[in-house]
């Protein structure tokens, strides 16, 4: 079953979209936005991890700035998400995200956390504020965090085209966080979202992959 449900937080009631699995469950995972909103392709990310057998939450991050945020991919909706993720700031991001886990953790489910872009670096800070084993889909905020600890299983994802962030900082993840997963693959930013110029279907599929390989094993 896939729908919007209202999720209670710090900063009042915000929609998120629920994906369960038709069997048993894996898990649960909560899904970060990139900063276009919870459109249709965090919607369909969301339900596929239903799909892989995880209970998925995607909350919508603006909310307590704006309802209903759906942007397009190109320059103004580029403009207006980073206007939004400023009038949001991380901290309200990274309380949401704990309503979030806490709602599924009171449910009796193991939860992780996944991010994309903008989500993919509060999906670190997922993992060293909040203790959530996590996986960072290029992260193009993460070095500002990476002197904070780790406090669970992680896993980054980046591409080696990806413009926004140099080879030079994929590398200090590896030094910061030597108990970290690392993988780079030939392909841009954004490159799991098929809306997107980058998007690259084969490092998308082994990406996704491994992601659910690592919440099969840390959601145990």
């Amino acid at each position: 079953m896939n729908r919007w449900t209202d999720l209670e937080t710090p900063h009042g009631s915000i929609r998120a979209w629920r994906s369960e699995p038709t069997g048993p469950s894996r898990g649960a995972v909560v899904v970060l936005q990139e900063i276009f909103g919870v459109n249709a392709h965090i919607r369909d990310v969301t339900d596929r991890f239903a799909q892989a057998g995880f209970v998925a939450l995607a909350p919508a991050l603006f909310d307590p700035v704006e309802r209903e945020v759906e942007l397009e991919y190109d320059a103004s909706g580029v403009a207006r998400g980073l206007a939004l993720t400023r009038a949001l700031g991380i901290d309200r991001a990274v309380d949401i995200a704990n309503a979030a886990a806490t709602l599924l953790q009171a449910e009796g489910l193991r939860t992780g956390a996944v991010g994309f872009c903008w989500g993919g670096s509060i999906a670190l800070l997922a993992n060293t504020r909040l203790g959530l084993p996590s996986v960072s889909y290029y992260g193009g905020r993460n070095v500002q965090f990476l002197d904070e600890p780790l406090r669970a299983p992680m896993m980054f994802h980046f591409g080696s085209k990806d413009r926004s962030i140099p080879a030079a900082d994929v590398e200090l993840h590896r030094e910061k966080y030597p108990t970290a997963t690392v993988h780079v693959y030939p392909a841009g930013h954004g490159f799991n979202c098929e809306p997107r110029a980058d998007y690259d279907a084969a490092s998308a599929a082994l990406a996704w992959q491994r992601s659910i390989d690592f919440f099969e094993e840390n959601l145990r």
